[in-house]
Formats: structure tokens, C-alpha cells, sequence
């Protein structure tokens, strides 16, 4: 795969983007499209899937799998290898999201978020490694601003998303010598079903509301994807969307003790207004994943 970041550089390849249902992830597939990548499109939601590849100005198909589950994400790397050629292109955008106290969690879906966002993220890059080290292609995480400093009320996810970043940062170190690229996305706050979801919860929603200007803008999904598109041909170590982000990177060692300082002040003061609860899974993903889990 080409390293040049030139206008060209994915026509003709294979992409793979998983949560590619709706949100970034649709939005990913699209731009990919758009710069003539074929793509895969990856999700549980397989009608949705299937109406983002019929509108995608390139060649697309896509699978209904739960990137948790090794036996069937490898028979879809293989199927993908098979109908699409050999991926060179693999952004891990699968992720859900739930909020509220830790101490009341449910177990079952805080542990669901890590399978998702952590386990679900080095299935994908183990189903697609063999076409990657073939192609010397380039994998994509995508993070969060949650990888950097974390958040309370936000256990599952935020640990979820600290994990990916360390997966990737040893990922990249292992595969440097085989010259795949590996890459991770530290995102802000992007206009997606979980967002718009999460600012449902009175508390959620009250906690970005006092986070400074700059940090509790959304941003469209469109406009993220296309800065992770670029970060894509160019083979980007590290994107930050948006840009002012890479300065808490300067600044992490100091933010787990601001972050205890406001919420000291902050928590009570919420609480007395409004109950904290547990929101069950956010987003379009999340309740499409809870559909799949029903008996």
C-alpha cells in the first residue's frame, strides 16, 4: 500500500470497516467509496448494512457478524478475500457505549462493552492479519478522547477505549518489521445515535455541558470520516479529530486529577437534581446488540 497520501492511493483496494451500519461508520465506508476503495461493510444490523452498500458510488458488500465472535469474523475475512480481494485497509470502528455508577452496573453489559470495543477490535485485526501482511496494509482504531483522560459514569467504556490504545500502540511495534501500518484515532464527541442517545440522560448530558467550549462541540460524522479517510491514505500513526485534541496528549498526566477534582464538586450537585442511573447500551449499535442478545 502506498505511502504517499496521493489522491489515488485507495483506488482499486479493499477496505473493511466494521459498525458500518450507521454513524461514523457509514460515513467511513462512504468516503472510502468516494476515493475508490471497494468496501466491506461489517455490523449487526444487516438491512442497514445492506442499504449504506447500495448507495456507496464503488463496489461494496457487506456481512452481518458480531466482531466478538472469532469463528465467524474468520470465515469473513475469508469471504471477504473471496468476493472482494485481499483487504489492505481495516478500520476497527465497531463500539458501544453505556453510562451511569459503576456500583450499580450490570455486569453483563459492562463486560459487554469491553467484548465490543477491546476484544471485538483484536478479533477484527486477527481476521484480516493475513491479508494485511500479504498487502503491508494499514489498520485503523478508532479511540476516543476516553483513551487519554477517563470520565466518571463511563467505567466500561472508558476502560474499553484505554485498552484499544495500548492494543494498538503493542500491535504497531509488532508488525512495524513486516511493514503493516497500524494506526489509532483519538476522537471527540461525533454526532452519532450514541451521542444523541447519551444527551437522553439528564446527568450525561449536564456532565459535557460543563466541560469547556472546545471539548463538548459535536462534530458531524461527515466531517470526521473524511479526516480519518486522509489519515488512511497517508497511513497515519496517530489522528486526532479534531486537531486541538493532540495537546491532551501533552497534558494526560495531569488530567485524572482534574477530572477527580471537578467531579468531587460536580457529582453531588447532579445527584441532588437528578437520580443517577444506569443507561443500558447507547446507540444505534448498542440496542441493535441487545436485539441480537434476547432470547
Amino acid at each position: 500500500m502506498t505511502r504517499s497520501g496521493r489522491p489515488d492511493a485507495l483506488h482499486g483496494r479493499t477496505a473493511v470497516v466494521t459498525g458500518a451500519a450507521r454513524g461514523l461508520g457509514k460515513e467511513i465506508a462512504r468516503e472510502l467509496a468516494r476515493r475508490g476503495a471497494r468496501v466491506a461493510l461489517l455490523g449487526r444490523e444487516e438491512a442497514a448494512l445492506r442499504r449504506v452498500a447500495s448507495c456507496l458510488p464503488a463496489e461494496a458488500r457487506c456481512w452481518g457478524v458480531d466482531v466478538t465472535d472469532d469463528d465467524a469474523m474468520r470465515q469473513v475475512g475469508e469471504e471477504v478475500h473471496d468476493r472482494l480481494g485481499p483487504a489492505s485497509i481495516v478500520v476497527a470502528n465497531a463500539g458501544i457505549a453505556e453510562g451511569g455508577p459503576f456500583a450499580e452496573s450490570d455486569p453483563a453489559t459492562w463486560r459487554r462493552v469491553i467484548e465490543v470495543n477491546l476484544t471485538g477490535s483484536a478479533i477484527t485485526a486477527r481476521s484480516f492479519l493475513p491479508d494485511l501482511l500479504a498487502s503491508h496494509g494499514y489498520f485503523l482504531q478508532i479511540a476516543s478522547s476516553a483513551s487519554i483522560g477517563a470520565a466518571p459514569l463511563m467505567s466500561a467504556y472508558c476502560a474499553s477505549k484505554a485498552g484499544v490504545e495500548s492494543f494498538t500502540h503493542s500491535l504497531r511495534a509488532e508488525l512495524a518489521p513486516q511493514r503493516v501500518g497500524v494506526g489509532i484515532a483519538y476522537l471527540n464527541w461525533t454526532d452519532t445515535d450514541m451521542i444523541r442517545d447519551a444527551d437522553q440522560h439528564p446527568v450525561l448530558r449536564e456532565l459535557r455541558a460543563h466541560m469547556p467550549p472546545p471539548a463538548r462541540k459535536v462534530y458531524s460524522a461527515g466531517w470526521v470520516a473524511a479526516r480519518l479517510v486522509t489519515a488512511v491514505e497517508r497511513r497515519a500513526v496517530a489522528v486526532y479529530v479534531p486537531a486541538w485534541l493532540r495537546a491532551a496528549q501533552v497534558a494526560r498526566a495531569a488530567l485524572p486529577a482534574v477530572v477527580t477534582r471537578l467531579s468531587r464538586r460536580e457529582l453531588p450537585r447532579l445527584a441532588a437534581r437528578t437520580p443517577f442511573e444506569a443507561t443500558g447500551l447507547l446507540g444505534a449499535g448498542g440496542h441493535a446488540d441487545e436485539a441480537h442478545r434476547r432470547p
